[in-house]
């Protein structure tokens, strides 16, 4: 089994790049679903794609229902601690299966990685 990190370091939306490494996870965990593994770590901004709540006008893609998506399909998604206390936002409840980590499970998750993503 291939394990996939893949990292988003933007805020949820301003940019395409947590849709757009939503949708490759998506599409990792629909056309490959018994041979890989996924892994989403978010950090600097990105942590606010893990917060409940997002209401985004009909027909625009939607961060919070994307990271549902694929947390049900077996994803396993975690915050950067440090990243969501600068934000201030330890705190606050996240989206059901997003966990908070660390640097040090950051660093693990790298290594334990057959490919790793940037966004």
């Amino acid at each position: 089994m291939q394990k996939v990190l893949i990292i988003i370091n933007d805020a949820p939306y301003g940019t395409e790049k947590a849709y757009n490494a939503l949708r490759i996870a998506t599409t990792l965990l629909k056309e490959h679903c018994s041979a890989v593994k996924v892994t989403v770590f978010l950090m600097a901004d990105a942590v606010y794609c893990g917060l409940p709540g997002q209401t985004t006008p009909n027909g625009f893609y939607n961060i919070e229902r994307m990271m549902q998506s694929i947390i049900k399909r077996g994803a396993v998604v975690k915050s950067c601690g440090g990243c969501s206390e600068a934000r201030g936002i330890v705190q606050l409840k996240f989206i059901s299966g997003v966990e908070l980590s660390n640097m040090k499970e950051f660093a693990q998750l790298t290594m334990d990685s057959d490919k790793v993503l940037t966004f």
